[in-house]
């Protein structure tokens, strides 16, 4: 990532290079910060001019109503190293994300948040680790600077959850400084809320994944726009993201499963009372059990059919956008002029 490499630029009609492809883009999602900002670029730009890092920097200012959006133009227009992108109003941390990456050149991306309690200094020992192999490069906040029950203990029930669950062993999920390889963010669409979960989301392109201790500041403008509240939105998201691990290629696994077992359950019951009404003129109309087996088939009809229509609309989602089912590390090959 060091600026010693050779640089892929941009070529233009007369064969020149244009544009130069930077290290690093560094994006920053920005909601109501315009007091952190100018500190923020500042600090940026210093720690990695003075590790000799080409880079850029991406602001989206998402929905901002305290200045930072009028702040982020007129420092562009000024500066050569940062990019405003400007939404059309508050969409959500997830979608910042999502549109920095968009607009993002680098050939590493760096995330983190604009309220000073992420270390901008950090980001050349991110890099270093990312230079390693590794595709992604979580931060771990060890020493955190919050408060102990609006946002530490939520943070540790959502981490040992997700942890858990999804087999991706980072200890602070919640961390926005992260250093990713660009071409495994362009594999990844975000929506929703899923921000949280980009190691999970990579570990299922089969990325290759670490984390290493980051320092970690006391806010110091404004108010934290995160609670305990958020971690229920996490419980929801987890079920996504365990479904999207176990079943994205193959949802008919989980819905002909359930189904299966429930309409075996009904077919069970349904014979038990065809016994009983045959060999012992037992009545049978008026048992629950009946109901119940007629309520197992039909909802085993109805898994099998959900099963069929997640199926087909796994197809159109992989075939519309020519996504492939695999992903492919590297291609190693002696001849010079094999193609691929």
């Amino acid at each position: 990532m060091r600026s010693g490499k050779v640089y892929q630029g941009v070529i233009g009609e007369n064969g020149a290079i244009s544009a130069i492809v930077p290290d690093v883009s560094v994006v920053v999602p920005i909601h109501d910060e315009v007091e952190s900002l100018p500190l923020l670029l500042e600090a940026i730009a210093s720690t990695l001019s003075s590790s000799q890092i080409n880079y850029e920097i991406i602001c989206v200012d998402d929905g901002s109503t305290d200045g930072s959006g009028d702040f982020l133009k007129e420092q562009a227009q000024i500066r050569t190293d940062l990019k405003a992108v400007i939404l059309r109003r508050n969409y959500g941390q997830t979608a910042a994300m999502a549109a920095g990456f968009h607009y993002a050149v680098g050939k590493a991306i760096v995330t983190l948040d604009a309220d000073l309690q992420n270390d901008p200094a950090d980001i050349p020992m991110l890099l270093a680790k990312l230079d390693e192999g590794y595709d992604l490069v979580s931060g771990w906040r060890q020493k955190r600077q919050d408060g102990a029950v609006n946002r530490l203990l939520p943070s540790k029930i959502a981490n040992w959850l997700i942890r858990h669950t999804t087999s991706v062993n980072i200890h602070d999920y919640g961390c926005s400084l992260k250093a990713y390889r660009a071409e495994l963010l362009a594999d990844m669409n975000l929506y929703g809320e899923l921000h949280r979960f980009l190691p999970a989301l990579a570990y299922i392109e089969g990325a290759r994944i670490t984390e290493i201790p980051v320092r970690h500041h006391a806010r110091r403008f404004g108010r934290s726009k995160y609670g305990i509240w958020r971690t229920f939105r996490v419980l929801m998201d987890l079920l996504t993201i365990l479904f999207m691990k176990r079943f994205l290629t193959r949802p008919m696994h989980v819905f002909g499963l359930l189904g299966l077992i429930s309409m075996i359950s009904g077919t069970a019951i349904g014979i038990y009372l065809t016994f009983v009404k045959l060999a012992f003129g037992e009545m049978i109309g008026n048992r629950p059990l009946l109901i119940l087996a007629v309520l197992l088939l039909v909802t085993g009809v109805q898994l099998f059919c959900f099963g069929l229509l997640a199926e087909l609309l796994m197809r159109t989602y992989h075939e519309s956008q020519g996504r492939p089912i695999y992903r492919v590390r590297e291609v190693v090959a002696k001849r010079t002029d094999a193609l691929f």
